[in-house]
């Protein structure tokens, strides 16, 4: 089974080293006992489906799509009728197209929050090589 070394554990969950340790310290993610600490993958994985769980947000919105992506945005360029809105989900980049006019019906601004909502028929799934 794989493991991730604190700080592989961090940047694969968006967060700091530190966050990593404390959640180790407080028991919410285990470690394999090696020296130095390791977080087991099928741990690793679990927290991250957690964390990918989209916030509350106390609307009425219902949909179908389950790759939700909560963010920041940190880009909004204008061109005429369009506009990109890049959006940092924690390690993720994800960029949007869209008409300049929605934009500012959404009120999209750098440091608004977000949510990417992909909606595709086909993913590719890579692993890194040994």
């Amino acid at each position: 089974m794989p493991s991730y070394k604190i700080a592989e554990a961090a940047r694969l969950l968006g967060v700091s080293d530190d966050t990593v340790r404390r959640w180790i310290d407080a028991g919410a993610l285990p470690t394999t006992g090696s020296t130095p600490a390791e977080v087991p993958g099928d741990a690793l994985a679990a927290r991250a489906v957690e964390l990918a769980a989209a916030p509350a947000d106390g609307g009425d919105l219902v949909s179908s799509a389950r790759n939700r992506f909560v963010g920041l945005v940190t880009r909004v360029q204008r061109d005429g009728l369009m506009a990109q809105i890049d959006i940092q989900a924690g390690p993720h980049r994800v960029v949007s197209l869209m008409s300049a006019e929605a934009a500012d019906d959404l009120g999209l601004a750098v440091g608004s929050l977000a949510v990417a909502v992909v909606k595709a028929t086909t993913v590719i799934v890579e692993t890194p090589r040994s």
